[in-house]
């Protein structure tokens, strides 16, 4: 299944984000007036943003096979949100046997074995397995999908995972599983990203394979209920839940617009400085990570 990714068609979205909040008393009538008159220009520029793309589907693991080469080194801005909300609840974790479902590259694997845990990290590509193992020989790491871990019942004390769940159209086969591994008692530590194109539950992720092909890996971003529906009904009680909130500005005074590359699908975070005030006002205040500790009955 393709998609259609078009520039024009982000940078229009985000300025009508921005009228909604200006609309519903964020800003001012000077500010509607140059959303009004930036959205012209653009659209006389329409030519300059190219025909636009047509996206193919790339399975989940392939996709991860190709960003393993990067994942450690890019500027992810969800990780230092994410770290200073997660890393205190990893701290408040008793030290025992610990699964980290999609645990990728072994980030947050790292940090759990630096407290003293025993880390078993479960992950569906071979790629990031790889520099996981290299990186971290103390803990042990396999193949795995996130609904079917191949543990015993009741052979964890806590189950960690990180901005995995949004791969997943379903939260509820995820939940059932990491009830039959945990113990009475065992935590379940989640976080996940917030979504990004606002109106939608779709967060498709536009990635590179190893051979250089370009697709998307589906995405969803999970109401806070569809979390929540989840756990009670695998006995899951809630002992935090944070929303951290995006960074504010979206795009920095002295940031300068870019030169688009119309050989490849938009990359929106190129975007936003060709519209600083409609980016910044669009995004503003709103979460970017959902962060749980869950603890089973």
């Amino acid at each position: 299944m393709e998609i259609y990714q078009h520039p024009l068609a982000y940078l229009l979205g985000l300025e009508g984000v921005a009228l909604l909040r200006a609309f519903a008393g964020e800003h001012d009538r000077d500010f509607t007036a140059a959303r009004f008159a930036e959205i012209r220009a653009l659209l006389d520029r329409a030519d300059e943003f190219g025909p636009g793309s047509d996206v193919p589907l790339m399975p989940t693991a392939r996709g991860y096979d190709g960003w393993a080469r990067t994942y450690d080194i890019e500027d992810n801005g969800s990780f230092p949100l994410q770290d200073e909300v997660l890393l205190p609840l990893l701290d408040r974790l008793p030290p025992g046997e610990v699964i980290d479902v999609a645990c990728g590259t072994g980030r947050i694997t790292r940090e759990l074995v630096r407290r003293g845990h025993r880390v078993r990290g479960f992950d569906q590509s071979p790629g990031m397995l790889e520099k996981a193992r290299k990186a971290l020989p103390e803990a042990e790491f396999a193949e795995a999908s996130m609904t079917a871990l191949p543990v015993p019942d009741g052979s964890a004390d806590h189950v960690v995972c990180t901005l995995a769940l949004g791969h997943l159209p379903d939260l509820e086969p995820f939940f059932a599983e990491a009830a039959r591994v945990l113990r009475p008692g065992g935590h379940l530590v989640v976080s996940d990203t917030r979504g990004h194109y606002t109106g939608s539950w779709l967060y498709p992720l536009v990635k590179e394979d190893t051979e250089g092909n370009v697709g998307y890996v589906r995405n969803w971003s999970h109401p806070t209920g569809a979390y929540l529906r989840a756990a009670l009904r695998h006995g899951f009680g809630v002992r935090a839940c944070e929303e951290p909130l995006r960074p504010h500005p979206t795009v920095d005074p002295d940031e300068a617009a870019e030169p688009l590359d119309l050989t490849e699908p938009p990359d929106v975070w190129t975007l936003h400085p060709w519209i600083p005030e409609a980016a910044n006002a669009a995004r503003a205040g709103l979460p970017a990570l959902i962060i749980w500790d869950f603890q089973l009955a």
